[in-house]
């Protein structure tokens, strides 16, 4: 006699676990809340994660220093070409040095300030900018709203 697969006492007890499994977590899931037990607290503000910046490579770096030329000079001395970004990157601690360098040069710069860092600042022109990205918005009144 040979016992069909599906049939026995096996599979009763495995679908009737299953219904009781349900029943049980529907049950829990309505229980109201103990009111012995205090409410849990919140949890803790998770610090939101620093994520550097999206940088190209750098095609041109420049650091100030005895015998170096300013910054503008060192920008019109390189190659133009509406793709590249003037990144200039300082410390934390003396912003005021990075953002003189920014209003000296001449053309739009980022400027990344990088806490923990000691140094002068330094300024690096990368390919991580596209021609046509926020253009209209650089400009006041480039483009006007549509209607």
């Amino acid at each position: 006699m040979k016992a069909r697969a599906g049939t026995g006492w096996q599979y009763v007890m495995t679908d009737l676990s299953m219904i009781l499994f349900m029943i049980t977590a529907a049950a829990v899931n309505d229980a109201p809340p103990d009111p012995r037990r205090p409410a849990p607290s919140a949890p803790p503000p998770v610090p939101a994660a620093l994520a550097a910046p999206a940088l190209g490579e750098p095609i041109a770096v420049w650091r100030g220093g005895a015998g170096s030329p300013p910054l503008g000079q060192w920008l019109t001395s390189q190659p133009s070409d509406p793709r590249q970004r003037l990144t200039i990157v300082g410390s934390a601690a003396a912003p005021g040095e990075a953002l003189r360098l920014a209003t000296g040069a001449g053309r739009p710069a980022r400027i990344l300030l990088e806490p923990g860092s000691a140094g002068a600042p330094f300024a690096t022109l990368t390919y991580d900018q596209s021609p046509d990205m926020a253009r209209p918005l650089q400009s006041a009144g480039a483009n006007p709203p549509a209607r």
